[in-house]
């Protein structure tokens, strides 16, 4: 968490804010940990990255060489707050946030793929009853190809989806519960909201 005032100065509109994101309840696969938040785009942040990752067996042996688990998504949630307010929030608060996921190289030519990311975004918050408003985002996809001495890589595409929004009251919990759902999504976990079909993405070996 960042701020511009000593801890006493804290409002307590993000006070409360803080202690939604504490009682928000997110799938066990996700891992959650508070990292350093950026300082000049509001008077106070807090910033968290999200990773889920391939599920793997874990060595018999202590002599056993360690399983790389393989990252499935990543995500960073970062939550603004103004008490002055800001007109392009329309509000006093506002949340930022990306995932990327790795897909399977032949979606790339699909047009459909960044809607798709950004209907489940919204399809989330609805679904979790998140109050907002002024939502926005943009969805990029990412193709790499290999040369020469790493040629024999595989092509692979990422998708990648930054979005913003601004809560409709100060219970986080269920905005930061809606973007957790979306990560795990994102990393083609079960079970997905009523409707929507999971994109295929490529786990290397």
């Amino acid at each position: 968490m960042t701020s511009n005032g000593p801890v006493q100065a804290v409002p307590p509109a993000f006070l409360e804010a803080l202690a939604a994101v504490r009682r928000a309840s997110c799938r066990r696969e996700i891992h959650l940990q508070e990292i350093p938040a950026p300082a000049r785009l509001a008077p106070y942040a807090l910033a968290l990255s999200a990773d889920v990752h391939e599920r793997v067996a874990r060595p018999k042996t202590e002599t056993a060489a360690p399983v790389h688990a393989e990252e499935l998504a990543t995500g960073r949630f970062v939550l603004l707050h103004d008490p002055a307010g800001s007109a392009l929030w329309d509000g006093t608060f506002r949340i930022v946030t990306y995932i990327r996921a790795r897909m399977e190289s032949e979606m790339g030519n699909d047009t459909m793929l960044g809607s798709v990311a950004w209907t489940w975004l919204l399809d989330s918050l609805n679904e979790s009853g998140a109050d907002y408003r002024q939502a926005g985002g943009t969805t990029t996809r990412v193709l790499s190809e290999s040369y020469g001495t790493l040629a024999d890589r595989p092509e692979t595409i990422d998708i990648e989806l930054r979005a913003s929004w601004t809560p409709g009251d100060h219970d986080i919990s269920t905005h930061l519960e809606a973007w957790a759902d979306m990560v795990c999504t994102f990393a083609g976990l079960p079970p997905l909201p009523s409707g929507v079909t999971a994109l295929p993405h490529r786990r290397l070996s």
